[in-house]
């Protein structure tokens, strides 16, 4: 049986954990084999929700499978699809199958999908998600009505310490603290120095931060990464090793960044743990803890 996730981050142990994207349509034999590939290997698995806004199967499915693959599951939950009456109704189909672990998300932009036309709801974000979910274990919802029953989870969120400026970071991050987050996986990090000034800062919160980890396939990603996505800095150092890598070994050259990343954060007691990000790439995420040496 496996260990329910709050249990694993009141242990002290180096939290590994990782995202499992959910397909595109109804075949899930590939997503039963990453999930049977890392669920002895990782401490949580994370199923995305309509990642990067593009509709799939949805996170609260997977999460069952993984459970019924002996798996420990983290729901990932938007704002961007659903209103409160659907969250907390999601919420509570959650608890009733037994996933007791969800992180509270705002939601990539609607525009960066497969569906523009559709309409966002963010009728909550991700701090009144987590408020939701509080809410629910007291034994009401967010109109004050009862439940007949009352679920109880274990809640993450969501930060960006490379953000620039990152003091609307800090503000958020410490609301989503007040509002019941126990738990933090980041966004992709790469400069582990400044990295470790938004861990001098974060320390004095009594919370688990997980540093993310995003695997770099090619010296192009690296660049399209500082260029579009808001808050991932790549250093220079990193793209040019990748643009020096032999034809053919890029991947695995991003593997190795990606293992030195997680062993030093581990070794210099820098993070609680690591949330690796291989998007489209599970497979390698054993070689990429074998890199980090667990």
């Amino acid at each position: 049986m496996a260990v329910s996730f709050k249990d694993t981050l009141k242990s002290g142990e180096f939290i590994v954990t990782a995202e499992i994207g959910p397909p595109k349509g109804t075949d899930i034999e590939e997503m039963k084999q990453h999930i049977n590939l890392l669920k002895n290997r990782v401490h949580g698995l994370n199923m995305t929700d309509n990642q990067s806004s593009v509709m799939r199967l949805p996170s609260l499915v997977g999460c069952h499978i993984i459970s019924q693959l002996g798996g420990t599951p983290i729901l990932q939950m938007t704002g961007r699809d659903r209103n409160r009456m659907a969250l907390q109704s999601d919420l509570l189909g959650a608890s009733v199958m037994g996933i007791d672990t969800v992180l509270c998300l705002t939601g990539d932009h609607i525009t960066l999908g497969d569906h523009k036309d559709a309409k966002p709801v963010h009728d909550l974000e991700s701090v009144q998600i987590l408020k939701a979910v509080r809410m629910l274990e007291t034994g009401q919802d967010l109109s004050g009505n009862s439940l007949k029953g009352a679920p109880r989870f274990c809640a993450g969120a969501v930060v960006t310490p490379e953000a620039d400026p990152i003091e609307p970071q800090l503000l958020k991050f410490e609301k989503k603290i007040r509002a019941g987050a126990e738990f933090f996986q980041t966004q992709a990090v790469y400069d582990l120095d400044r990295f470790q000034q938004f861990m001098d800062y974060a320390g004095k919160f009594n919370v688990k931060i997980l540093a993310g980890i995003l695997l770099l396939t090619s010296a192009r990603m690296a660049v399209y990464l500082n260029q579009h996505v808001a808050g991932i800095t790549v250093p220079d150092s990193l793209i040019e090793k990748m643009s020096n890598a032999p034809k053919g070994d890029a991947l695995q050259t991003g593997i190795e960044i990606a293992g030195n990343m997680i062993r030093q954060i581990r070794t210099q007691g820098i993070a609680h743990g690591v949330h690796i990000m291989a998007i489209g790439k599970e497979t390698v995420v054993p070689d990429i803890l074998q890199a980090a040496g667990l």
